[in-house]
């Protein structure tokens, strides 16, 4: 266990030797790092140096309100609000994707895409066809559980209490997103504020007071570096379990660290505009909606934002998701769609189409593939109390980056908005998708050592038609 003390007693060669002998799926990070360095320049890697971020739309988003608009339909079922034009002549998306329609050209929708289930879960991120296990836990099984770079976890979790200490964690009513399947809960996703395994394999030990933010953690961690260093616990410790401590502290401290933004992009992110403060109080969500709804406002651009430089430390995959905001019934829980746009779809909306914003200037279009997708879609016909229920025929689905080929919609659903009108796109194939997207899969396919049948599931499953040129 990685456990810090601040206690000067503390800062002794066990504690330094705690920290390079951190487990990681059977092999500690030293371990890791020797048998690279013994290996010179070793096999080639089978991964592709690509991440996803996987923006889960919890609570199952309305298809006809977002990138599948209807208007030449009955009143019941046409889109609600109108739509918006897009950067795709004869394309239009619901009127709330303003902001996210002027990047149309750099996406790939997919509107003929079905989870086939009505029910809340966490698929597709986790369903039979990742193995009942945590999407990016698949990953970390073949790939590991850190980049032998950076130290940083290859499979993370972020939720709403990441970025806000004292905002929402996991709702796990309807599923683990910490499930492993069959596999090792070393392989757990990385849950900053969360409950996983790796999280409390990094518990910080603090003996008079908690950090309450983000920077007290940074200055005790570069405090610790500094009393190991003074202290002689370094000294005579071996190359690889020093390099091991300075991987994991560095990775800790220089990811989390927002501050180190530019300001500007941390307010380009910023999605606290869309909370209103007096709304939404008549309803519960288990005595919390106000605060679902708020906490997604307040939280959702920044955990895109965390999830853009975790990827740009090594991180392979990363899950961001708030609470079941997108359930819009318009019950005693939920909104229903008029206010749903305003309370949900607006800062998905910005958050979107700032990060995109963003990775096109920083040049990461190619490098990281954002997934946007949830368990479900939403009815044709409005119920009549203003809202659409669970549908398990047609769900929308998004993509950006990681070399698709873009500015295309891939599909199509039936007039009514309920059905794929052309050839079904499954989980099946978005798993696929996202495994072609990081993994080499000619180099997997030789590569010894590893599940064999999980090798086969990744290598023969076929991408989205179309999707890569």
């Amino acid at each position: 266990m990685l456990s810090f003390d601040f206690s000067p007693c503390q800062m002794n060669r066990r504690a330094m030797l705690t920290v390079g002998g951190l487990g990681l799926g059977g092999f500690s990070l030293a371990q890791l790092l020797a048998a690279q360095a013994r290996a010179g320049t070793g096999d080639k890697p089978v991964t592709t140096g690509k991440s996803v971020i996987f923006l889960l739309q919890h609570g199952g988003p309305t298809q006809f309100e977002t990138y599948d608009p209807k208007l030449d339909v009955s009143s019941d079922i046409r889109t609600v609000g109108g739509v918006t034009n897009t950067s795709i002549p004869g394309v239009s998306f619901g009127s709330s994707l303003a902001k996210t329609a002027r990047y149309a050209h750099r996406l790939a929708v997919v509107r003929s895409y079905t989870t086939g289930s009505a029910s809340h879960s966490n698929r597709p991120l986790i369903s039979e066809a990742t193995r009942k296990a945590n999407l990016g836990s698949l990953y970390s099984v073949l790939a590991g559980a850190n980049d032998p770079q950076t130290g940083m976890p290859s499979n993370v979790t972020l939720f709403p209490n990441a970025v806000e200490p004292d905002d929402l964690g996991p709702d796990e009513r309807f599923g683990r997103f910490s499930a492993t399947g069959e596999f090792s809960s070393a392989y757990a996703p990385f849950a900053p504020g969360g409950g996983s395994t790796l999280q409390e394999n990094m518990k910080l030990t603090l003996p008079r007071r908690r950090f309450d933010n983000r920077r007290e953690l940074l200055t005790a961690l570069d405090r610790l570096r500094i009393q190991l260093d003074s202290s002689g616990a370094l000294d005579g410790v071996d190359t690889y379990r020093r390099q091991a401590f300075e991987m994991v502290l560095r990775g800790v401290a220089d990811s989390f660290d927002l501050s180190k933004e530019d300001p500007r992009t941390i307010a380009r992110y910023d999605t606290r505009e869309h909370i209103h403060d007096t709304r939404y109080t008549d309803k519960t969500n288990g005595r919390q909606g106000r605060k679902w709804y708020q906490t997604n406002a307040r939280t959702l651009g920044r955990l895109l934002l965390l999830a853009r430089r975790l990827c740009e430390a090594g991180c392979g995959f990363v899950t961001v998701t708030t609470r079941f905001v997108w359930d819009m019934h318009a019950d005693t829980n939920n909104l229903g769609i008029e206010r749903g746009k305003e309370a949900v779809i607006a800062p998905y909306d910005h958050a979107v189409s700032a990060f995109i914003e963003d990775c096109e200037e920083r040049g990461l279009s190619e490098k990281i593939l954002l997934v946007s997708a949830g368990e479900m879609g939403r009815t044709p016909k409005i119920n009549n109390r203003g809202g659409r229920d669970h549908w398990a025929r047609l769900a929308p689905l998004m993509l950006y980056g990681g070399g698709i080929t873009s500015g295309q919609i891939i599909g199509q659903s039936t007039r009514d908005g309920g059905e794929p009108g052309s050839e079904p796109i499954t989980s099946d194939d978005l798993v696929a998708t996202i495994m072609h997207t990081l993994f080499d899969v000619a180099e997997l396919r030789l590569r010894t050592g590893l599940p064999s049948d999980l090798v086969r599931m990744v290598t023969t499953g076929t991408p989205i038609r179309g999707l890569f040129s």
